[in-house]
């Protein structure tokens, strides 16, 4: 049982256990706590807004949701979020989770650096976004109590997070590009390699095939 208050308590099943194990065995430490922060956060910010959500698998989608930035689980041609957002499948498909719940958590996973939609779908999706907003950009830091944040933080520290975290972030997708093209990621691309200028939707829109109608 975590030394944390009783209000965030970690899952403790077979499913939450061998997930926080993988986690440990493939990510680094700095990716290990920002995971089990993105959750401890999430699911207090679901107890506040008082959201009915399955925290088995906010946390499995927590510990998996950047599993696409490991070496191990990266493609060579799909968005980082897409590679863990398969790789939840995986795990949950071999643990006979029920089709809904692996595709909510493939959901979540999938989305969680896409903004202006989440807050639309189920809680877990919405508060997995959450979660990484807060930890990883500040979003909510002010309305989130103080003193839970700190504990958060002391029990799994942000060493160097601001700084180690860019230049992990981006190595999980610096082979691949042209994958971050309409994201987020593209303006992380553009300051980090030399020379790089995402595509340009006008330009995209410019190169269609189709002839314009007389």
């Amino acid at each position: 049982m975590s030394n944390l208050s009783s209000s965030l308590v970690i899952p403790d099943s077979s499913l939450a256990k061998e997930a926080t194990h993988l986690l440990r065995e493939h990510s680094t430490d700095l990716l290990f706590n920002h995971s089990i922060r993105v959750y401890l956060f999430a699911a207090e910010l679901g107890r506040q807004r008082k959201l009915h959500f399955d925290p088995e698998l906010l946390y499995v989608a927590a510990a998996f949701h950047d599993f696409g930035l490991i070496q191990r689980y990266s493609s060579p041609d799909e968005r980082f979020e897409v590679d863990g957002a398969n790789a939840a499948r995986q795990f949950l498909t071999a643990h006979k989770v029920p089709e809904d719940q692996i595709q909510l958590a493939w959901e979540a996973i999938a989305l969680h650096t896409t903004p202006g939609i989440t807050q639309y779908m189920r809680p877990e999706v919405a508060l997995l976004y959450s979660g990484v907003g807060l930890d990883v950009l500040g979003r909510g830091f002010d309305q989130f109590p103080s003193e839970l944040r700190d504990e958060i933080v002391s029990r799994y520290p942000r060493k160097h997070f601001k700084e180690r975290f860019i230049q992990e972030y981006f190595a999980g997708f610096a082979h691949k590009p042209a994958t971050t093209y309409g994201t987020v990621n593209a303006s992380i691309c553009e300051r980090l390699i030399p020379g790089y200028n995402a595509p340009n939707a006008c330009d995209v829109i410019a190169a269609s095939p189709f002839p314009d109608s007389e």
